[in-house]
């Protein structure tokens, strides 16, 4: 892999900005020629810094949805622990997102769910009942500050 130069990451930068910028505002922002701007961003492409390019769709808001941020502590660390969780975790709907972290917790997810109420299911005959979980600290979002 080719340590990335300066231009390379202002490259970066804008497109994490605005991935749809025409090439030629692109080369105008990181001070290249358009002709020069284009072999960069290809060259990125090419050797897998830019692995693609997508759309982030809003998940539709419902009235009185709430999203918990979840820490998962499992009793044992080890890679069929880790396997068994994962593949439960992957079943149970309401978990949007997990995360494998370093740190105090082993993972941390991202649920949603109507209420506090539907929340407290979730947690007694979903997440207490993973394989190996050994601890659960849950904290409700208040509101999206940044997102995707």
């Amino acid at each position: 892999m080719h340590a990335l130069d300066e231009t390379d990451l202002a490259i970066l930068r804008e497109l994490r900005l605005d991935a749809r910028i025409t090439n030629a505002k692109l080369a105008q922002a990181v001070g290249l020629s358009p002709s020069a701007c284009l072999r960069r961003l290809r060259l990125l492409e090419h050797r897998g810094v830019i692995r693609g390019y997508t759309v982030l769709l809003a998940e539709p808001q419902r009235a009185g949805q709430v999203t918990v941020i979840v820490q998962i502590t499992l009793d044992r660390q080890t890679e069929q622990h880790l396997t068994r969780f994962e593949a439960a975790i992957r079943r149970c709907p309401e978990v949007r997102e997990c995360y494998l972290m370093t740190g105090m917790a082993d993972y941390l997810l991202r649920v949603e769910c109507r209420d506090a109420a539907d929340y407290e299911r979730i947690h007694k005959e979903q997440l207490s009942r993973m394989p190996g979980v050994a601890r659960i600290q849950s904290s409700f979002a208040i509101r999206a500050v940044v997102t995707g």
